[in-house]
């Protein structure tokens, strides 16, 4: 037997799902997802976490709470983003599995059975993998593929490809997330750098049932940065190259000039070449400070130690029931 192993008949399995701006479709999850964890044959919570939505997701879950006991609900107070949402959801789930998952209903909460198996088998971390993505456009296809695979290539540590926020964890696994304090989170990166047991099953991403996509272009580039710059260095080193070879061109460059000078095979001296070389120095220190930039920006993020986000309201809890 495993050293992380232990009883697992009668468990409680959590559900933790951030929800902003998802009101049209959160009663059609909740019913679906509610079939799904009566299926697993144990009891169950799903805690909803509303990261400051602003089109009535918050009175349909109240609504969701007053009519089953097995919702809990945080609402943040605030938009603090989709990862400090299902932070948030996290720290307030009392399960032995934790399950991620969004409410547009892309990631099928029937898979959850399948996951909880896998646990069962020991593994500490399960992930949900997509085999294929319907309904999105070929270029968040592409750039979704692309971004995996350079993240794996210039991380220090071994992430999963086409994985997303979908996926199981053990209650170590869950208790030892909760307890990492980086403020720019990336969620997905801080499970795989926990190194635990992990297993997968594969699913077909369904295209979203209501609403819009919640990460734009712009969403999707801070995204990963955040994953970039939170696991590797290599950044700094690749702009530490380039200036290394972007010096050593404008050497040899300056050498050939001075040769071709002495030669007179330039017979009216111009300002181009100079034009030129000082446009490709000017351009390179400014990416080598863009990058010094993000990463001292987030340094300094860290060092405020602000909470990462605030709570304005909790419903579902036991502390809700002796209040009332």
């Amino acid at each position: 037997m495993r050293a992380n192993e232990a009883p697992k008949a009668g468990a409680l399995h959590s559900v933790v799902v951030p929800v902003f701006n998802e009101a049209d479709g959160i009663a059609a999850f909740h019913e679906r997802c509610s079939k799904a964890m009566a299926s697993v044959g144990e009891d169950y919570e799903i805690v909803y976490a509303d990261d400051g939505s602003r089109d009535g997701s918050w009175e349909r879950l109240c609504a969701l709470e007053k009519a089953d006991p097995r919702v809990r609900l945080v609402r943040l107070s605030r938009n603090f983003g989709h990862q400090l949402a299902i932070s948030a959801g996290m720290e307030h789930a009392s399960g032995d599995t934790v399950t991620t998952i969004d409410a547009d209903l892309q990631d099928p909460p029937e898979l959850i059975g399948q996951m909880v198996e896998r646990w069962r088998d020991g593994a500490d971390i399960v992930y949900a993998v997509r085999r294929q993505r319907l309904g999105e456009t070929w270029f968040k296809r592409a750039s979704a593929s692309a971004f995996y695979r350079l993240l794996r290539g210039l991380s220090d540590i071994e992430l999963p490809v086409d994985v997303g926020d979908f996926r199981l964890l053990s209650r170590r696994a869950a208790d030892a997330l909760v307890g990492m304090p980086e403020q720019h989170r990336y969620v997905r990166g801080l499970v795989a750098w926990l190194g635990l047991e992990t297993a997968s099953v594969d699913f077909v991403r369904d295209a979203r049932a209501t609403g819009d996509t919640k990460y734009p272009f712009i969403k999707m580039l801070r995204f990963a940065l955040d994953g970039i710059m939170a696991f590797s260095i290599r950044p700094l080193r690749i702009a530490t190259w380039i200036g290394i070879g972007v010096s050593i061109a404008a050497f040899a460059l300056a050498i050939g000039l001075v040769a071709m000078r002495l030669t007179g095979e330039i017979p009216v001296p111009g300002w181009t070449s100079l034009a030129v070389l000082l446009l490709l120095l000017s351009g390179v220190q400014l990416l080598t400070v863009g990058v010094l930039g993000e990463y001292l920006g987030r340094v300094y993020t860290e060092v405020r130690r602000r909470p990462l986000y605030l709570v304005r309201e909790r419903r579902g809890f036991a502390e809700n029931a002796e209040d009332a």
